[in-house]
Formats: structure tokens, sequence, C-alpha cells
């Protein structure tokens, strides 16, 4: 058993996000020891790897519950790990395509700016005009808060823990 910095140091991941995913219940909740202090186990410590990896690759905590998930079932199909990658690759690429039309109509209007002492500045222009028509989007009521809730990838990681010991 290790404890938080330690943790820390092997997955990569700082205190403060390990607290933060043991809150929202990505991670379950951990041994304390008789001071009060997190006891992690190396099945935790792998997690917190496992979780690292997910986020270097864009995915969403949503995303990375449900590959927990999925990673502790030996039932599971490949299939449906492969799904969730490809949807976030989907994810990506638009991602990328509104970063490219950014970066050239950014392009467009710094060519198009003399960059001299003038007052007329097409790139202060544009920013001053309003462009898009879209409303701001609102949270989605149906979704269910994640903080504090136990969710299914830290119920399986509890129930394995178990099974392991």
């Amino acid at each position: 058993m290790t404890n938080i910095g330690q943790a820390a140091k092997f997955s990569g991941v700082s205190a403060k996000m390990i607290r933060y995913y043991e809150q929202i219940g990505l991670i379950p909740k951990v041994i304390r020891s008789d001071a009060g202090y997190r006891s992690y186990s190396a099945s935790d410590m792998h997690s917190l790897r496992f979780i690292r990896r997910a986020r270097d690759l864009g995915f969403s905590v949503e995303q990375i519950s449900k590959l927990l998930v999925l990673w502790y079932d030996s039932d599971r199909t490949n299939a449906d790990v492969k799904e969730i990658a490809l949807s976030h690759v989907v994810v990506l690429k638009a991602k990328i395509a509104e970063l490219q039309a950014m970066t050239q109509t950014l392009e467009h209007l710094a060519a198009h700016c003399h960059g001299d002492d003038g007052q007329d500045c097409p790139i202060l222009a544009d920013l001053a005009t309003q462009t898009s028509t879209q409303q701001p989007s609102s949270p989605d009521p149906h979704k269910t808060p994640r903080f504090g809730v136990d969710t299914p990838a830290s119920s399986l990681h509890r129930a394995a823990t178990k099974t392991l010991s």
C-alpha cells in the first residue's frame, strides 16, 4: 500500500486529480490509515495509470468510466472498446477540422492586415463582427451529476480488487 504522493508519482496523475477522481466516483474510495491518510493498492495505481493514458488520448471522464468498466470485465467484447475509440476519433477529427478552419481564418486576416501604424485593422473588424448565430449550449438536464456517485467503473474496480485480495 502506498500514499497519495507515491500513487501520483507512479501514475503521473496529480494528487489533486486523484482526489477529484475519487470524489466523482471514477475510482473507488480508497482505504484510509488510522491517521486518515489514503492508502493505494497496486490495482488502484494501475487504474490511475490507465486513466492517465486515456486522458492523454483525450478521452472524457465519461468515456474513461466506460473503458474502465470494459477493462475490469473479463467477459467484454473488443467490439465495445473499439466502438468507444472510433467514436472518439470522429470527435478528434472534427476538432482538428475546426482548428484548421480557425488557423486559415486567422492567416487570411493577418495577410490582409497592413501591420502598420494605421487604424484600419481587418483582424479587429472581424472580431467585432458577430458571424455566429449559434446560442451558447446549456448543460443537459438529463445528465446525472457525477460528484459523489458510485459509478459502474468504481463498483467493478472494487469488486475486482476484493477478488484479488
